[in-house]
């Protein structure tokens, strides 16, 4: 048979104060002296109290939580930023409200509707890409409004962010540099992945820029793009185009299954065929050879977004200013290219 959870009247009955004194000690109300608020707390403690903020929040209509969105649960690079901004939304006394798109942006319309309900004191999305009525309720959401990993066009509110586009553009770059002329792409074959939509088109127009053929593009499959999806694509690649000196992988994870399907046909990495991901994750730095990449500063970002937050709550910046915030990713040069 389950207990009744203890009250704040519980606590008052037990050292003598009244239920108002006890709402008052949990909100650290100056008229409380230290002393009675202490014998409050520990009287909670003994009782096993768990302050409910619901009654509070309806009064003084805040919350204590950030809503975020994200594509998928499972990505290395998306879980940083979010225990990243996790870690810098904590130390200002708020928490997150999380869901994933699974790269839908349907999915993302549903969530920011269910998110935006439960009155959040912002929500982060991420992406600059949206359905109309997506952008539309998050305009007219009254709250900051934060997009991250991209660098929109249009931008919403708030962003924290780059280019995916130049940031391919960098590798693409790196690898016609290095001599490499028949190159390829290998990311997703659906437009829901913006960010894969826009590093496929960096790659066409870097390599157009180079004066190099940009035709090479190999889908493999909707996002999220895995190691698997990367084995394939390099069959494929390999197939097709025999000839093809270097591809680049629209993440690391990709890249990584790519390079073990050249392992898995004798072919040297980066002699035969050199490679390049994006996403600096720790398999690019342990595989062998390691993986050229992309350092986006995946926690960077979740960090900046907790900080532009809490200043935008606290009132450091003038409302109706929306800030920009510009990351500019780094190529690491590695072992998977010459």
């Amino acid at each position: 048979m389950s207990r009744k959870p203890p009250t704040m009247a519980d606590i008052a009955k037990a050292i003598g104060v009244s239920p108002m004194t006890v709402s008052r000690a949990f909100k650290s109300d100056s008229s409380v002296s230290q002393e009675t608020r202490e014998a409050i707390l520990r009287a909670a403690e003994d009782l096993g109290y768990v302050f409910d903020s619901t009654a509070a929040n309806l009064r003084s209509q805040k919350t204590d939580f950030v809503a975020v969105t994200i594509p998928s649960i499972n990505n290395a690079n998306f879980a940083e930023t979010v225990r990243q901004l996790s870690d810098g939304l904590s130390r200002r006394g708020l928490q997150i409200l999380l869901g994933y798109t699974n790269y839908d942006i349907l999915e993302e319309e549903r969530l920011v509707e269910q998110l935006l309900r439960r009155k959040p004191q912002a929500i982060v999305v991420t992406g600059g890409r949206h359905t109309p009525r997506a952008r539309k309720l998050l305009s007219n959401a009254g709250i900051p409004v934060v997009e991250t990993w991209d660098l929109p066009e249009q931008p919403i509110g708030h962003v924290v962010g780059f280019s995916n586009t130049l940031a391919i553009g960098e590798m693409v770059r790196h690898f016609a540099d290095a001599g490499y002329r028949r190159i390829a792409f290998i990311g997703g074959d659906a437009d829901n992945d913006t960010r894969g939509t826009e590093r496929r088109a960096g790659f066409v127009a870097a390599m157009q820029a180079a004066g190099l053929d940009a035709s090479r593009l190999i889908a493999c499959g909707a996002p999220p793009i895995g190691m698997r999806e990367g084995a394939v694509a390099m069959a494929h690649l390999l197939q097709s185009l025999p000839d093809t000196e270097a591809a680049i992988c629209v993440s690391d994870l990709s890249a990584f299954g790519a390079l073990t399907e050249c392992q898995r046909r004798g072919i040297r990495v980066p002699q035969d065929m050199a490679l390049g991901g994006f996403g600096n994750y720790d398999i690019g730095a342990i595989c062998v050879p390691t993986l050229t990449t992309i350092n986006a500063f995946a926690g960077d970002i979740g960090a900046k977004t907790a900080e532009l937050i809490g200043d935008v709550l606290e009132g450091r910046f003038e409302p109706g200013l929306p800030q920009t915030i510009r990351f500019t990713p780094v190529l690491i040069g590695r072992e998977s290219s010459r």
